[in-house]
């Protein structure tokens, strides 16, 4: 997933880009000069906690005189003197707010963390002092009004209306009270946000699954044992081995864990997650921002917080979204159900009793695979070591499709030890921008993969990319390769895919750079990516055995290819049960919002037909910070409206012969390069020529037909 934007982590409507002006020189904040160092990357070794709360108070305050000069003008209102300056505006806050909201993502700490809890009022202050000002507004209106007549390109056309849309549905036009209470709740939702992701991650550190014996590991790898052992270590837990949470419902280690005790034990720290009382539970957490949400999405004209989510995204309304995910539950829960009957006839013919439960289907899961297609899932991973993965895998694919090129730059520095710099360059040497990768999981790290930007291009600004790939991969012990899992390597190109979308960006305006889209559509991109993962000229050159450098068998590779749509079944299912539970969280007035949070989740899944226990969803409501405390609340549905696009786009590159420049040219020029400088769908249209077709999808996933492509 992508890193959302400083006004999206906090929950909030409008995302107002800031420029790159020059700021004023100080003596020894590394925030108030632009950055020397290459694309103006961030100078981490000169960053320290006690830089970022001045640097964010006197960001916020220069962009405060920086909107009222802006507002307050004697000039009448132009492009130039209003909708440019907006865009160019805050270059100091910009700096530090990208540096620290990533850091306190991927490297926080308690100093961080409690910065994050005292500002997260103040950003939300911030924010509607900007779209709340009358002043400003009554310029941009006038500018929107009369843009038909300013001869401008169709770029400069747009930057006016969304400019005036972003203003509109923040809030611009209420008056009176009703901006006391807008400004109310944007500042409670921004504090409950911002403890809710807190509550998560250190829920998640606090409820790793400790294991006094050895013999209860059995059927983990030795890498897998030694993890355990050095986390155990690492946290000073009394107990010789910890194994640690990911941020899924389902855990990587349920797949092998032999001990049926010691899977349920595993899968009930995970689900049980921030809602069994203490100070991390969650759960009137997410009570109060469904309300707070549903009551300002009232306030601003709409019946809920889905209902004015959706308005800006591709899919328009929230019967679109209900329709696509209602009509293809049924058939992902059968696929499950026939997937469980298959596990539980192994269970009973290995002559147990027991009822296939959630802790145990990844293990039977792994089991029915190895009997179907006469492969273990572990089997891969000495074929999947992560720097081959990355630059004879990943770089590669984005050199043949592209014709990228990749300089490792170890003269930059970094944040954490592990990070790793490479500078991106086109294939006739000219420097593109930055790619800084992150893969590794740590305490102090939130769950997940996901992308960000340290700087955005921008011809405006002349400033070129600098982006961020996270991931959580578990850390082997020291001198051991990292091997990774097949789903991590798919993740990797996942990632990168956003990365390029960052990396590719080649527009005026910083409000429309990179993977500024609407939610709905900035996952396609990425999913596109993954494609390259399987494609056999790819595979052929980094699946190679870390040891012997032998490439993978073929015969093994025709297993997993062979197995690809295995599980399925579970793989949609839990998915959506998520995407609908977020839906049926935002698409409550306020007065419908439950007071029992498990109890509303549980009726919700039940109602849709997917209550379905030995199939949780992929996030509990308690710890889905993807729509309680990030970018996609009434949003998740994203990752499944975007696959529609991303399936239909795979048949387009198989129809085209593939891993060819002249493809990725073609992907790049109508549409990765362009980001939010036209409508989502319109790019989609440029780079396929036609409408899109929900059938790859639904044959990808094995589901009935019969849903309509959007």
């Amino acid at each position: 997933m992508k890193q959302a934007l400083m006004a999206a982590a906090l929950g909030l409507a409008l995302s107002l880009p800031f420029g790159a002006a020059q700021a004023t020189n100080a003596a020894d904040n590394p925030f108030y000069t632009v950055s020397e160092l290459p694309f103006q990357m961030p100078p981490f070794d000169k960053i320290k906690d006690e830089h970022y709360v001045p640097a964010l108070t006197r960001g916020m305050a220069e962009h405060r005189a920086e909107i009222e000069a802006i507002a307050n003008s004697k000039d009448a209102p132009s492009f130039e003197n209003t909708i440019v300056a907006l865009d160019k505006s805050g270059a100091l806050l910009t700096r530090v707010s990208n540096v620290f909201f990533n850091l306190s993502g991927a490297n926080t700490n308690d100093e961080l963390q409690k910065i994050q809890r005292d500002f997260a009022p103040q950003f939300a202050a911030h924010q509607d002092a900007i779209v709340l000002n009358e002043a400003l507004f009554k310029r941009v209106e006038t500018i929107y009004q009369a843009r038909q007549k300013l001869g401008l390109n169709d770029e400069d056309q747009r930057l006016i209306v969304r400019n005036y849309t972003d203003f509109v549905r923040a809030g611009a036009k209420l008056q009176g009270e009703q901006r006391e209470q807008l400004k109310t709740l944007n500042a409670r939702l921004a504090e409950l946000q911002t403890q809710f992701s807190q509550n998560v991650l250190n829920e998640t550190n606090a409820r790793g699954l400790s294991v006094s014996d050895k013999a209860e590991l059995a059927g983990l790898s030795e890498e897998a044992i030694t993890a355990a052992e050095t986390a155990a270590k690492a946290k000073g837990s009394e107990a010789p081995y910890l194994i640690a949470l990911m941020n899924t419902s389902g855990q990587p280690a349920l797949a092998s864990l032999e001990n049926r005790e010691v899977r349920q034990r595993l899968f009930e720290a995970s689900i049980l997650r921030s809602s069994s009382g203490g100070e991390h539970d969650n759960r009137q957490l997410a009570i109060e921002m469904a309300k707070l949400r549903a009551q300002r999405a009232n306030l601003l004209g709409y019946p809920t917080h889905a209902a004015y989510m959706l308005e800006d995204q591709t899919a328009r309304s929230v019967d679109t979204v209900n329709k696509m995910m209602r009509e293809l539950a049924p058939a992902a829960v059968a696929n499950a159900r026939r997937e469980a009957a298959e596990m539980q006839a192994m269970i009973k013919a290995d002559g147990k009793d027991f009822e296939l439960a959630g802790w145990d289907w990844a293990y039977y899961a792994n089991k029915l695979r190895q009997k179907k297609y006469n492969f273990d899932a572990s089997e891969l991973r000495p074929y999947f070591e992560l720097n081959n993965v990355l630059e004879k895998g990943v770089f590669y694919a984005a050199g043949q499709l592209y014709g990228l090129q990749f300089e490792r730059r170890t003269d930059l520095p970094v944040y954490q030890e592990d990070v790793q710099v490479y500078q991106v360059n086109e294939a006739d040497g000219t420097p593109l921008g930055l790619f800084i990768a992150d893969f590794y999981a740590r305490a102090n790290k939130r769950g997940g993969a996901w992308m960000n930007e340290y700087v955005s291009q921008s011809k405006l600004l002349g400033t070129q990319p600098v982006i961020g790939n996270h991931l959580n991969i578990p850390k082997p012990a020291a001198g051991q390769p990292t091997l990774m899992t097949f789903d991590e390597v798919t993740t990797l190109f996942h990632e990168f895919g956003h990365a390029l979308h960052g990396l590719f960006s080649d527009v005026r305006y910083p409000r429309f750079a990179g993977t500024n889209v609407p939610t709905d559509f900035v996952e396609y991109p990425s999913q596109v990516n993954e494609m390259w993962a399987t494609w056999p000229s790819v595979l052929a050159n980094y699946a190679k055995h870390y040891k012997t450098g032998e490439q993978i068998p073929q015969e093994l590779l025709d297993k997993v290819l062979a197995a690809e749509q295995f599980g399925q079944g579970f793989a949609t299912t839990e998915y959506l049960a998520a995407a609908l539970l977020d839906q049926a969280w935002h698409q409550l007035s306020a007065d419908q919002v439950p007071t029992d949070a498990l109890a509303f989740e549980a009726k919700t899944l039940q109602d849709l037909g997917l209550d379905f226990a030995p199939v949780p969803p992929r996030y509990r409501s308690t710890y889905f910070s993807h729509i309680f405390a990030g970018g996609y609340s009434a949003g998740y549905y994203s990752y499944l409206w975007s696959e529609v696009l991303d399936a239909d786009s795979v048949e387009w590159f198989k129809e085209n012969g593939g891993l060819k420049r002249a493809n990725g040219d073609h992907f790049r020029k109508t549409l990765l390069s362009r980001g939010g400088s036209e409508e989502a769908l319109e790019l989609f249209n440029q780079f396929r020529g036609r409408a899109p077709d929900i059938a790859p999808l639904l044959q990808r996933r094995g589901l009935a037909s019969g849903a309509t492509a959007h």
